[in-house]
């Protein structure tokens, strides 16, 4: 059975703590949360790795969601990371980061994954990212990084979004990679390597669309109750792709987006995003339309 996207990403095992809870041990990850948003509207398979301590059963919700797991190997030890965050819930403090069997990952992409259309280059090492684009012949890319990849690895992180159709990341990194404080400017940027739309993702606040269907702000939807935004930007990525994928409207695709990263911040790790509705989703999505009309 082929997907209908793949996404490439990391299977954590966090530990989180915020002024509202501490989660210990849970799974995590940019693959887990993205294909978990996924899933409600495709069929994603998951390219990935994670360790031995890692138990299958841990994944066995996604499996019952219909992500497809065949592209995750098994070796050595989970990739591990502990983070804080403060009351301001937009930016973790990193407390510790253990690579482990992420540090020698080498993904190989399985045959049945190649047939998929779409394919989501979560954050990731770039060269990693581009050993898969050399693996797959998709007719679209989406790709998200982070400030370290900016960094550290700002070459092959350019050439693998030249490659992209779509570029997905934060404010302070759209900044950081394009050299200039200005959101417009920084976009027009990333426009001119040749990508066909930008997504800037602003937290709480929601996100911009600039590219071929013209500009357009979407809000995030206004929580009274959040625990931990960990992995909202990653489910936010897999609801928009999974849901353009299927209806090739990205200024839906982000509304869906935002209001699938809202029950992901309604609890720690992944446990509202494992209980969370198509009915609740659609109730969201109706409301976020009425605060657009004026």
């Amino acid at each position: 059975m082929a997907p209908d996207l793949v996404i490439l990403g990391t299977i954590g095992i966090d530990t989180l703590k915020t002024p509202f809870g501490t989660a210990d041990s849970v799974l995590g990850g940019s693959s887990m949360y993205a294909s978990a948003a996924a899933s409600f509207f495709a069929r994603p398979g998951v390219l990935s790795v994670k360790g031995t301590d890692l138990a299958e059963k841990e994944l066995a919700f996604l499996k019952e969601k219909g992500v497809l797991l065949e592209g995750i190997q098994t070796q050595g030890k989970n990739f591990r990371w502990s983070g804080e965050y403060t009351f301001d819930m937009n930016a973790a403090k990193t407390l510790k980061t253990e690579l482990n069997s992420l540090a020698e990952f080498k993904p190989t992409v399985p045959l049945s994954y190649k047939e998929a259309s779409f394919l989501f280059l979560a954050n990731m090492d770039p060269d990693v990212q581009l050993s898969v684009l050399k693996q797959t012949r998709p007719k679209c890319v989406m790709l998200d990084t982070m400030n370290f990849w900016i960094e550290h690895k700002r070459k092959p992180l350019l050439e693998a979004i030249k490659q992209s159709n779509i570029l997905i990341c934060n404010d302070g990194e759209a900044r950081e990679l394009f050299q200039t404080p200005n959101l417009v400017q920084a976009a027009h940027k990333a426009l001119e390597l040749g990508v066909e739309a930008v997504i800037i993702k602003k937290g709480e606040h929601g996100s911009l669309l600039f590219g071929k269907e013209g500009f357009f702000s979407c809000p995030g939807y206004p929580l009274e109750s959040i625990r931990d935004p960990t992995g909202c930007g990653d489910t936010f990525g897999g609801a928009f792709l999974s849901h353009y994928a299927k209806h090739g409207n990205m200024r839906k695709a982000m509304v869906y987006g935002a209001v699938l990263a809202s029950f992901t911040a309604e609890g720690f790790g992944m446990e509202r995003l494992k209980q969370v509705t198509r009915k609740e989703i659609e109730t969201r999505f109706s409301e976020m339309k009425k605060f657009g009309e004026f």
